[in-house]
């Protein structure tokens, strides 16, 4: 296998797709097949190692040239028969492999459709997979279970609900586990050696994008906003690729009633025939809807006597001790996947029992001299800041990062009369500022010094630096102290990826827990001498 990029001459002849046609499992003919595999983050050494043991020609290829990459690269040669390409000059064209066009390109969920190498193989007419595509096609296997899906996907909520969904579904006895998006790759999941009976899968827009032929048993779009516009090209094209989670769906399309958007995307979803139309509401549910009655989670599409009764699912309380409403419907959106399903009322209140909700999600950091330090660093766009701030009144509000072109101005109105002060973080403030100068001008707005953003290393082959990043949040932390008094919430809810200052969003909460367990800890030193 050759490294050598191909000369995009208006002659060259793309491949026949025949043969990927074919290719619908595990035992199908892989073998000889030339695949370019983009990213060796965790979706791509995924994908790749799969294809090596299929028999597939592997070549690899990233811009990263990190130490991280390198030790990928070279676990992924001692694994088996490939070649791998790090640096730009990488993913600039097509690789040729062993002198031809490659058959198929299996992208990692973050690369653009416009990146250089994908738009190469647009132009080809060379097919380009994701890896959760990949799985789907892989998951008929002979001799193994062949294991069925409940597909997630929203502009927020979605690790939560699927969380719910494995939790709910494990407490009803199945073998089940969340994957894709949520952190373990879909494709090391359908080579564990568990059989598993189902996968809560968490589909995140850009895999949906590069997905095609999923059918899945129930799906649900929980939410839409403005998000990714930046990937998209527009919100028509984010909403569009959102709406694909519908697709081929086969007994239970889930919406959230309180969102029109989600509604039309399954009214005009080609799923299979007799599947249903299922709604969730925070409010009381009508019909073949899951809903919320006199504190209790409701189901009025799964019983028999839908049409004057409701089945009692949970209470509020098997919630926690903080239950927003965005918390609340990503609860009823778990309990309509599993109950259609067949999952029964009793495990899906077990399952919310049982249920621990991740670091970084409206997460209770301290509660000190009567203030509330709530760390929200998962809300990485308005909406889902909007959420959280929803959940509290007298905000100090930390925010800022990268806007990824969304308008601030709808959540500044919706939430100006909650703020006490906010405190900005972030290399690019100026769409959040001008934001609230515009629907909060009597606001305080205090702004974080910028730092060296040449020192900036994000994830993606430039990772923030810990020293920095932490550095920023723990002055953030202390401008939110200097404004708190008794009564008030600090939210870090940034409303923005992170990768401006930080590697993740967790590595931003995690500095902002630091920040705070100091700073209490000061504190309190302080009250004691």
């Amino acid at each position: 296998m050759g490294g050598a990029a191909v000369n995009e001459t208006p002659g060259t002849m793309s491949p026949s797709s025949d043969r990927l046609k074919e290719l619908t499992s595990w035992d199908a003919n892989w073998r000889g097949l030339r695949v370019v595999v983009t990213g060796i983050g965790l979706s791509g050494f995924s994908a790749a190692d799969t294809l090596i043991e299929l028999g597939a020609k592997v070549v690899v290829v990233d811009a990263a040239t990190t130490d991280k990459a390198k030790a990928q690269a070279d676990t992924l040669k001692i694994v088996g028969a490939v070649d791998v390409l790090l640096g730009e000059d990488a993913v600039s064209a097509l690789p040729m492999i062993e002198g031809g066009l490659p058959d198929l390109v299996v992208t990692s969920p973050g690369w653009r459709p416009d990146q250089a190498l994908l738009a190469a193989a647009k132009r080809k007419h060379i097919a380009v997979w994701g890896d959760v595509e990949l799985a789907w096609r892989l998951r008929v296997r002979e001799g193994r279970k062949t294991t069925d899906w409940l597909t997630i996907t929203g502009t927020n909520g979605k690790t939560t609900t699927v969380g719910m969904t494995e939790s709910m579904l494990q407490a009803a006895g199945l073998k089940a586990i969340a994957v894709g998006n949520v952190g373990t790759p879909i494709l090391d999941a359908l080579r564990d050696p568990v059989d598993y009976d189902v996968f809560a899968v968490e589909l995140s827009s850009f895999q949906l994008h590069w997905s095609q032929s999923l059918s899945p048993v129930a799906s649900v779009c929980l939410n839409v906003a403005e998000d990714h516009v930046d990937w998209h090209g527009s919100y028509a094209s984010y909403l569009a690729d959102k709406a694909k989670v519908y697709g081929n769906t086969q007994k239970a399309a889930v919406y959230n009633a309180e969102q029109i958007e989600t509604e039309r995307m399954v009214e005009n979803a080609d799923v299979v025939e007799g599947c249903r139309a299922i709604g969730f509401t925070t409010n009381t549910p009508a019909i073949s809807m899951l809903g919320v009655v006199d504190g209790l989670l409701v189901d009025r599409a799964f019983i028999a006597e839908r049409k004057d009764s409701a089945a009692e699912l949970a209470a509020m309380t098997d919630l926690g001790p903080v239950a927003p409403r965005h918390m609340v419907a990503n609860a009823l959106a778990a309990a309509a996947l599993v109950r259609a399903y067949g999952v029964e009322p009793a495990a899906v209140k077990q399952g919310l029992v049982n249920y621990l909700p991740g670091a970084h999600r409206i997460q209770l950091v301290a509660k000190h001299s009567d203030i509330l330090w709530i760390n929200d660093s998962k809300a990485t766009n308005p909406h889902a800041a909007s959420a959280a701030l929803s959940a509290f009144q007298n905000v100090v509000w930390i925010a800022g990062g990268l806007s990824k072109g969304v308008n601030y101005d709808e959540l500044v109105k919706e939430h100006a009369r909650r703020l006490k002060a906010v405190v900005l973080i972030g290399t690019d403030t100026a769409a959040l500022e001008a934001s609230l100068q515009r629907h909060a001008p009597d606001v305080p707005v205090i702004a974080q010094p910028k730092g060296d953003t040449e020192s900036v290393q994000t994830a993606a082959g430039n990772a923030a630096s810990p020293i920095f990043g932490e550095t920023i949040m723990a002055q953030a932390v202390a401008s939110a102290a200097g404004v708190a008094t008794s009564g008030d919430t600090v939210l870090m809810a940034p409303a923005a990826a992170s990768m401006d200052q930080f590697s993740s969003y967790a590595h931003r909460g995690d500095a902002f827990v630091q920040a705070v367990r100091e700073l209490v800890e000061g504190q309190a030193q302080t009250t004691e001498e």
